[in-house]
């Protein structure tokens, strides 16, 4: 009587509450749920209240005030989390209920009718409220509950689909294993096929929403991917479209399994699979793997071999794939594509389609290459690039179509198709191998890039744009790293070379910040006139004929940081050519400045970063150590092993001063050009380099030794000494600092009173020039006067007369008659 009195009351309360329960009600609802779950276990008849109780609360609570949502949000959460633990209760019909419910969540039904003075929860308030009570991870674990009936487990998956879409949902069901336990349920048997769709949306959700380390990390156990396996190789018997798509997820799974090292997909066999597919279409040969298996050329049909592509570049990352890689004729089948496009739909893909495979292909051949070097040898595939590359810059009717993210840039033309070859060639010459790089240069190789770089150069003028100097850069590295070491591909380089690499030395500076590459393009072709140009004779004096050194100087005295290291050791490198030298003396760059005077500027400004201690006039100020750097100063004494350089040794490669000094040898420290006195006061540093520089080392060798060891009398005082003659050193230096300022001070005191002495001159001549003005308007203004100054003029005449007359002579008169002037 008292269970069929609670039965009646229960229907009441669902009658009750038919469109919905008010949030304030929803604790005393969760309870009575739960007094309907522990009475279920003795009655089955509480289970239709129940499932009615839970069907309720799919629909929108309800609430008086805006602010309920709020206040109740913590009975809210529990209620749901409750839903969750109800699904301990062993009934079927609770089971999917409880699933349905939370599927309800994500409708926008609105009850039919409200409570008086009741409104509806906002949409998303049952979601909020079901992440913040952690449902989703409930939902996970009960997983285990009803993995033997596929009807519940359908439901639970499709509430885990719906849960899934929001990433902290994702995150609660990744403590509960999510990814592993949805993986080994994709074999179970299912007709309708639902099992493997939700699971493997799940898992793609899961991806996108969490980590996918962690995502990858639960799906690396051997059983897993024996169970991605199994399932792949079903669905590649598939006729469906929804079979392909679910084709498709799983690859996407499998390649994130690969670029995990940890995972076992060597050992599943899962990799053989996935490269013996990549290379099914192209190879032709018959593997049991693939038995039955064929490509119908439809468009999910694209999409995989896309995917599997992509498996292959990951793949090759991986060391211990390498072997299967070589045994599976991946070299062969990705050399397929490295041929000219011969007609629209070749090989039974449209145009667009197999240009992207194409590109795919080629881009993919680039990671694989350096791996599989013997196998890449074998197919010829230097040779098959070379022509490729010819045909890249012919002039056949081909139009790229551009569409896809390989093709960009090449639009109506072929340069997507000539970057990626580059960059396959560039893959396996920087191994400098020197089978391949001999194979190469037998075809005349620098010959075509050199070809191939001038067609890109006139390209770029027409329309500059990051691909072209992509290609350009690459084929400079290619050049490089041929003609390295090697005298005689250097002569095959050396006119035509150096004509293409002048006009980039004089690129517009302010392209370098552009964005676009010049300034990687600049390196190359710096980089490129190192390798090619230095060490033959040929090439340098060409290069000095087109006045390349002052190029490089123009270059200099823009004073880009980023380019100081290169171009002064391309300079160093060419003053082995006597010729350099009378280059470099003679360049003039702005306001007259002289090669000397510049790197005297690079020497002190290069100190000035480096923290070198100096007074105002640029003096040396501690004569222990002249040329030390603050950090060098800063740091304590380290014992080395004897094959390790000091700190002072290594600090010569991280700074342009040993470069500097170098230079300044060649050109000699007597008689420079254009030099002002700060500019000698730093010259005599310089002068005093190697001095220094060694006093430094001597002092880090005295250093360890009082750190480790007590140096014997002898030693010790043979150290003093060499301290004493480095400091002596520099005092020798600061003296002459201190001379050539005295002796420019004593220039400028000379050059001052010149001045002054010219300034009194002119003063002087000023006032003659005044003092005639007055006597001439005296003259012109008294008639007195002008008689005074005729008188004076006579008198002056005459006295300036010879005395002796000659006897016969004719006597000539001083006045002229009818004169009217003013003496």
């Amino acid at each position: 009587d008292l269970e069929k009195e609670q039965l009646k009351t229960l229907r009441k309360v669902v009658k009750h509450f038919e469109n919905g329960f008010p949030l304030k009600d929803l604790a005393q609802i969760t309870e009575i749920l739960k007094l309907c779950a522990e009475k279920m276990n003795q009655q089955e008849a509480f289970t239709e209240p129940l499932c009615d109780l839970i069907k309720l609360c799919g629909l929108p609570f309800q609430k008086k005030k805006l602010s309920d949502e709020v206040s109740y949000s913590v009975a809210v959460s529990e209620s749901i989390a409750q839903l969750g633990c109800l699904m301990r209760v062993p009934s079927s019909q609770v089971r999917i209920q409880i699933c349905k419910c939370v599927v309800s969540f994500y409708t926008t039904e609105l009850p039919r009718k409200l409570l008086a003075g009741y409104q509806p929860t906002s949409a998303n308030y049952k979601i909020q409220m079901a992440e913040l009570g952690g449902l989703a991870e409930t939902l996970v674990l009960s997983l285990a509950l009803v993995e033997n009936q596929l009807t519940e487990k359908l439901w639970v998956l499709k509430a885990l689909q719906h849960l899934s879409s929001s990433g902290v949902n994702c995150r609660l069901m990744m403590k509960a294993q999510a990814a592993s336990r949805l993986c080994l349920y994709l074999n179970d048997v299912d007709p309708s096929g639902q099992l493997l769709f939700r699971s493997s949306e799940i898992l793609m959700n899961l991806l996108e929403n969490t980590s996918k380390e962690e995502v990858v990390n639960q799906l690396s156990s051997l059983e897993c991917v024996h169970a991605l396996k199994e399932v792949f190789v079903d669905l590649l018997h598939g006729f469906r479209l929804g079979d392909r798509q679910l084709q498709h997820d799983l690859l996407v799974i499998a390649t994130l399994l690969a670029e995990n090292p940890a995972a076992p997909m060597i050992e599943s066999g899962f990799t053989k699979l996935l490269i013996v597919l990549a290379t099914f279409s192209e190879v032709k040969i018959p593997n049991p793997l693939v038995k039955g298996f064929k490509i119908t050329y439809s468009r999910e049909d694209f999409e995989m071999k896309k995917l599997l592509f992509h498996v292959i570049a990951v793949l090759s990352k991986n060391p211990s794939a390498i072997q299967l890689l070589s045994e599976n004729d991946v070299m062969p089948a990705l050399l397929c594509y490295v041929k000219p496009n011969q007609k629209p739909g070749f090989h039974d893909w449209s145009a667009a389609e197999y240009e992207e495979l194409q590109l795919h292909a080629i881009a993919v051949l680039a990671s694989v290459a350096p791996l599989l070097l013997d196998k890449y040898l074998s197919c010829q595939a230097n040779t098959l690039l070379l022509v490729f590359l010819e045909w890249c810059v012919g002039q056949d009717s081909f139009f790229g179509q551009g569409n896809s993210f390989h093709g960009t840039g090449g639009r109506g033309n072929k340069l997507a198709q000539m970057r990626y070859s580059l960059r396959v060639l560039r893959s396996v010459v920087s191994l400098y191998d020197d089978a391949v790089n001999l194979n190469l240069c037998d075809q005349g190789a620098i010959s075509q890039l050199l070809d191939i770089l001038k067609y890109a150069a006139n390209k770029s003028k027409e329309k500059e744009d990051a691909i072209l100097l992509e290609i350009q850069a690459d084929l400079l590295f290619l050049l490089s790293a041929l003609c390295e070491n090697n005298l005689h591909r250097k002569e095959l380089f050396s006119y035509e070379g150096v004509d293409i690499l002048i006009p980039f030395i004089q690129m517009d500076p302010k392209k370098l910040y552009s964005g676009l590459g010049h300034n990687y393009l600049l390196f190359s072709t710096l980089d490129c006139l190192w390798s090619c140009v230095i060490g033959c004779d040929v090439a340098e004096d060409y290069f000095l004929e087109k006045q390349g050194i002052f190029l490089l100087l123009d270059l200099l005295a823009l004073k880009e940081k980023k380019l100081y290291n290169i171009i002064l050791g391309i300079l160093v490198e060419f003053c082995d050519n006597p010729k350099t030298i009378s280059h470099i003396s003679s360049w003039q760059g702005e306001k007259d400045q002289t090669a000397a005077n510049l790197l005297i500027e690079l020497w002190r400004q290069e100190e000035l970063e480096l923290g070198v201690e100096r007074d105002q006039y640029g003096r040396i100020v501690d004569m222990k150590t002249p040329i030390a750097s603050s950090f060098q100063k800063q740091q304590k004494v380290i014992p080395m092993p004897a094959n390790c350089p000091s700190f002072a040794i290594m600090e010569i490669s991280e700074n342009i001063r040993a470069k500097l000094y170098s230079l300044l040898c060649k050109l000699g420290f007597e008689n420079l050009p254009g030099l002002s006195a700060k500019d000698l006061v730093t010259l005599a540093v310089i002068r005093h380099y190697i001095d220094f520089k060694v006093g430094e080392v001597w002092g880090e060798l005295w250093a360890e030794l009082q750190e480790e060891f007590r140096s014997v009398a002898s030693d010790e005082k043979a150290l003093k000494v060499i301290s004493e003659i480095s400091e002596d050193n520099g005092r020798k230096v600061a003296a002459l600092q201190t001379e050539v300022l005295e002796r420019q001070h004593h220039q400028e005191i000379q050059e001052e009173k010149k001045i002054y002495t010219n300034i009194r001159a002119i003063h002087k001549q000023r006032e003659m020039v005044n003092k005639s003005w007055e006597n001439f308007l005296t003259r012109v203004s008294n008639y007195e006067a002008l008689k005074k100054a005729k008188r004076l003029q006579e008198k002056s005449i005459e006295v300036s007369r010879s005395k002796l007359k000659a006897q016969n002579g004719a006597v000539h008169s001083t006045d002229i008659k009818g004169l009217g002037t003013t003496v």
